[in-house]
């Protein structure tokens, strides 16, 4: 976390990085976030080989923390994190934008027609399987073995 908060406020000096993480965390904590309650300690091994408990924290958290920051570097993020949030909104009332979405992004990630085609029938033919288990009465159940 500190040196994700380190890039943000560019800060070079880690003493410095430390003490503004060590605030962020009590003021978060101070208005009621429960964001740095999710935030984990790891010992991860440091530049002088040592291992050191760390705060670490998973990709949606890290997020969060990123809206917390006031900083120009976060700011792109910020306004990511906008666009995505009112694209799902808008997703959530017309499903049919999340299909255009994913068609989209596997064109940008340079794949073919025929593939993006057959992976959306894949997908489709999956949702009617599904469907009609339902319909059947199936229930799921996990397979053990002894």
């Amino acid at each position: 976390m500190i040196d994700i908060i380190a890039v943000l406020t560019e800060q070079r000096d880690f003493k410095k990085a430390q003490s503004y993480w060590t605030t962020l965390k009590n003021r978060l904590k101070n208005e009621g976030s429960q964001v740095v309650t999710k935030c984990d300690k790891l010992k991860l091994t440091a530049k002088d080989g040592k291992k050191y408990l760390t705060d670490v924290a998973d990709v949606e958290t890290i997020l969060r923390l990123v809206q917390s920051v006031p900083s120009k570097r976060a700011e792109p993020f910020k306004v990511w994190l906008a666009r995505v949030g009112y694209e799902r909104m808008q997703e959530t009332a017309d499903p049919e934008l999340a299909v255009s979405r994913g068609r989209k992004t596997w064109q940008a990630l340079g794949r073919s027609k025929k593939w993006i085609e057959q992976r959306m029938l894949g997908a489709e033919t999956r949702n009617k399987l599904t469907d009609y288990w339902t319909d059947q009465g199936s229930k799921s159940r996990m397979i053990t073995r002894n």
